[in-house]
């Protein structure tokens, strides 16, 4: 028998023998146990409390809270932020996720750097930051108002902030499956014929879609649950500058708590469908990896 056979072989049994990897029967549910209770407690509690809340005085104050004018105008503003940032961000991030996996250039690292930013800032401290440049008395502030443009306090301010939060998602997805895969294939396309627009439409993008779509998953999330950038450059004026979390904090300061937590619940079940499509397209990049290996 060969030296690597020995090794294949005598790997499950050194794999069983190694006590790092042993454990006692208690200690292993004592560690399932706890993670259980963690989850039950921080997450499945608070998420059930937010729908017992919200149907505390029946459906109909439930509903009624929902087709509420401010409620339904926080929704659409949500949706619409979103709606504009998430393909800013999509167009941005493959485009960065392809000059730095694809290519050599001076800037690369600066490049990434910038990328992680809103990772490191507050999104307080990005809410203000336009505030400080978009602002009245900011460095565009007299030339924003004679030209009667107003970004600050309104829907413009709203999305430039949720496109500062948001952009790094997509790109950060992108950029180590980009890295994994390498340049071959476009090489060889290119090699074939091919120019660039065919090579990222018929190579790139297909081998990138499921990371896409996840990456889009999660830019998507965090738009429609930004509160900290978009409190700021709000201004917080019912019916036209709240956005649902910050309808949901407004609600709540005046005690209005079967209401609040009846547009906190629709916000919950947003992020419960993107978690289930997030798990879909999990198991389809791993069917992919697999069907790749």
């Amino acid at each position: 028998m060969s030296a690597a056979a020995l090794h294949i072989s005598a790997g499950p049994k050194h794999y069983e023998d190694n006590p790092a990897t042993r454990e006692t029967p208690w200690v292993k549910w004592s560690v399932i146990g706890i993670s259980l209770l963690f989850f039950a407690t921080f997450l499945l509690l608070p998420l059930f409390a937010v729908f017992a809340e919200a149907l505390k005085k029946g459906w109909e104050a439930y509903f009624a809270a929902l087709v509420e004018p401010d409620a339904l105008s926080a929704v659409v503003l949500t949706l619409s932020a979103a709606i504009i940032a998430v393909p800013l961000n999509i167009v941005f991030g493959v485009a960065a996720a392809w000059a730095i996996a694809k290519f050599e250039f001076r800037g690369k690292q600066l490049l990434i750097t910038l990328i992680d930013l809103p990772f490191s800032v507050s999104p307080v401290i990005a809410g203000l930051i336009f505030v400080l440049i978009f602002g009245a008395q900011g460095w565009f502030g007299p030339w924003l108002r004679e030209n009667d443009i107003k970004i600050i306090f309104a829907v413009p301010g709203i999305v430039l902030a949720t496109i500062f939060v948001t952009f790094p998602f997509v790109a950060r997805e992108l950029i180590p499956l980009m890295q994994a895969q390498g340049k071959e294939e476009e090489e060889a396309a290119i090699v074939l014929g091919a120019n660039g627009w065919q090579t990222f439409w018929h190579v790139t993008l297909p081998n990138i879609k499921w990371g896409l779509i996840y990456g889009v998953l999660l830019c998507n999330a965090r738009a429609m649950g930004e509160f900290g950038a978009v409190s700021v450059v709000s201004g917080h004026i019912r019916g036209l500058t709240n956005t649902m979390p910050l309808h949901i904090e407004i609600l709540y300061n005046e005690y209005q708590l079967s209401a609040a937590f009846a547009v906190a619940s629709l916000l919950a079940l947003l992020a419960l469908l993107t978690l289930v499509v997030k798990t879909w397209v999990e198991r389809k990049i791993q069917q992919t990896s697999e069907s790749h290996s």
